[in-house]
């Protein structure tokens, strides 16, 4: 007992002392280069595309990009009685192998954008949890779903199918109208934003205009320059693979292999297939054309994957159908503007190691439709834009919490050569192999069901404080002891850098911010 006292109070130290140090040394922010920015062009292929009954006269919404984030804004809107359109630049079926699972939370803010019939009749598959894999332990995460209806859970699917299902259901609102363009820019009037001009699908350049006008063109926006501030940070690319007839060890779970040199994920996307993500570090993947992708995920993949999917595993690398995506992650920053607004990817962006993005933008719709929903006219731009910019302090719960721990579980969950940084790793596995309050409560953070940034720290912290007891008991070395700190100092060199760029203030005390208390214009 004497041991434990003296190996927590020590450990107590160790934190105050890595914390204080960290602030000491921490270094300016980093260099960060905006490489979403792209060019759009015209597409002719409109097999698929989602139409709805021509309205007269202008849109009270411009929406430009039909993704989740636009097809679920257009349905909530119309569905309060604006006039709506919608510019997507392809509306055939999008093939991606990201955005495939949406978590409790976001099923939550599905429901209540009245959205849940979406993930019906795509084949989705239920999600209660996460199982944990490593170095031939694993250990299964559940999320708390005891309060809630027997529905709610997650989903995953082919991201595809379910962004077609929300573009029909916003096309059967007679004021929704969808079209398929490319938005070229944004048209401006002494400093507000008046709408869009826009190619068509025969290549016309047309313009449309709206009080107000929503971009949700996704990662690759070429509209976010003039409405943010864009930090972009590629940490690494995903490898896509699809797993066919096998079964996962854990049914109806997603699966991380805390791999070297980082992740591998695996669920399941319909009855018959399981998608596997291999996280690899950088902006450079080995080429798949020269087969140097295949021989990596053979040799330095494969070996780490469980034998219950490694013959699977394999059959997909040797199938040839591997795709690539970048992982990119920027805070928000935005730019307010009169008569223009940024939200989804093309706003914010967080690595998808969590699979949280789908539950963020969800839960920002849910607060724009409700500061939206008592004002009968959007036309005074600079009233409306001052009103709006409660919306960046209201969307902080849910949306930094999700943020800080995809960032902090990316790099913790990473192998790493310094010692400090791999006990991290080990002590956030064992910490959440523990049960109870230890794996429900960054379950439910990650879930999108508690989104409490104070809880975040907390737990976070708690990691850190478990690895270093580990490191001291039973007899603190003086080696031991100077890992502890270096742990300490790891750990606060991971979640302060993130919580700088989420807003303090905003994140922590969201109530002492102006903004919080705007109340509608007349």
């Amino acid at each position: 007992m004497e041991q434990y006292m003296l190996g927590t109070i020590l450990a107590t130290l160790l934190g105050i002392i890595g914390v204080y140090v960290f602030f000491l040394k921490k270094n300016g922010a980093k260099n960060n280069n905006d490489i979403g920015a792209s060019t759009t062009t015209t597409t002719t292929n409109i097999d698929g595309e989602c139409r709805s009954g021509e309205h007269s006269g202008n849109a009270d919404v411009i929406i430009v990009g039909a993704g989740v984030a636009g097809a679920a804004l257009a349905y909530t809107l119309g569905k309060d009685g604006r006039q709506i359109r919608v510019i997507e630049r392809d509306l055939t079926e999008p093939d991606r192998i990201v955005g495939e699972l949406l978590q409790p939370g976001g099923y939550l803010k599905l429901m209540e954008l009245g959205l849940e019939d979406c993930v019906e009749k795509i084949d989705a598959q239920r999600v209660f949890g996460y199982a944990l894999f490593k170095g031939g332990k694993n250990t299964r995460l559940s999320y708390p779903l005891e309060k809630f209806h027997s529905d709610v859970a997650g989903r995953s699917f082919h991201n595809g199918r379910f962004i077609q299902m929300m573009r029909e259901k916003a096309a059967t609102l007679p004021n929704v109208q969808l079209e398929q363009g490319s938005v070229t820019s944004l048209l401006e009037e002494k400093g507000a934003v008046k709408g869009v001009l826009f190619k068509n699908k025969s290549g016309e350049e047309t313009k449309a205009y709206a009080p107000l006008t929503i971009v949700c063109d996704g990662c690759f926006s070429n509209l976010r320059r003039t409405l943010c501030e864009p930090k972009v940070e590629v940490p690494s690319c995903f490898v896509g693979l699809i797993l066919e007839n096998c079964q996962l060890p854990y049914v109806n779970h997603g699966h991380v292999i805390l791999g070297d040199p980082s992740p591998v994920l695996f669920y399941q996307i319909s009855s018959t297939e399981v998608r596997c993500l291999v996280d690899v570090p950088g902006q450079k993947v080995p080429s798949i054309t020269s087969g140097e992708m295949a021989n990596y995920l053979k040799t330095m993949v494969a070996p780490q994957v469980p034998t219950e999917l490694h013959d699977a595993f394999i059959a997909a690398v040797d199938n040839g159908n591997i795709r690539t995506m970048p992982n990119r992650s920027m805070p928000a920053a935005p730019h307010p503007t009169p008569g223009a607004l940024l939200m989804g990817d093309a706003f914010n962006m967080r690595h998808p190691l969590t699979g949280g993005g789908m539950t963020v933008a969800l839960s920002d719709i849910v607060v724009l439709r409700n500061l939206l929903k008592p004002l009968r006219d959007l036309h005074d731009a600079p009233t409306l834009c001052k009103y709006l910019e409660c919306f960046y302090t209201l969307r902080k719960p849910v949306a930094s919490t999700i943020n800080t721990l995809a960032g902090a579980l990316y790099k913790v969950f990473s192998a790493s050569s310094d010692e400090a940084r791999t006990e991290m790793r080990q002590a956030c596995f064992d910490y959440l192999s523990l049960g109870g309050v230890f794996s429900t409560g960054p379950v439910a953070l990650l879930s999108g069901l508690n989104p409490r940034p104070l809880s975040l720290v907390c737990h976070f912290f708690a990691v850190a404080i478990y690895g270093v007891g580990r490191l001291l008991l039973p007899f603190p070395s003086p080696k031991r002891m100077w890992i502890g700190v270096r742990l300490i100092y790891s750990a606060s060199g991971i979640i302060f850098p993130i919580i700088k760029a989420e807003g303090f203030r905003q994140m922590f005390f969201p109530n002492t911010v102006p903004a919080y208390y705007r109340t509608p214009p007349e």
